[in-house]
């Protein structure tokens, strides 16, 4: 049975939140805590226009992350080129894509078992 929205732990509201705050595209919520290898209890996973919105996204993640649930990043990698920014919080790690990046490395495929949390429709934007 899937959890509520109001039921996920307040760093993964948190994180979707500040993803949603700068219109983070395709948002998606995995659960990984019923696979046996995961690497941690969920994934976020949305994507951008540029690397500009992901930049703004990571900020946004960290800023409402770490007021909300006071709690900051373990690691962070790819801000450089910002094609791909992975935020590890040990147990989610929140990973923001531009469009094609996203495509070319399918997270959602490889992590196929993993069970896909609906996200209430506020956060839901379609990429155009």
């Amino acid at each position: 049975m899937t959890a509520s929205f109001a039921e996920l732990p307040q760093i993964v509201r948190s994180a979707i939140e500040g993803v949603s705050d700068i219109k983070g595209e395709n948002l998606v919520l995995l659960d990984l805590r019923g696979l046996e290898n995961a690497v941690c209890d969920y994934f976020i996973v949305a994507e951008a226009q540029s690397t500009t919105q992901v930049n703004a996204m990571s900020e946004s993640v960290h800023k409402r992350v770490r007021e909300e649930a006071n709690d900051k990043p373990w690691h962070v990698e790819g801000t450089q080129s910002s094609e791909w920014v992975l935020m590890d919080y040990v147990s989610v790690v929140v990973h923001l894509f531009q469009r094609e990046a996203r495509a070319f490395y399918d997270l959602e495929g490889l992590w196929a078992d993993a069970i896909s949390i609906p996200l209430p429709q506020q956060y839901l934007v379609e990429a155009v």
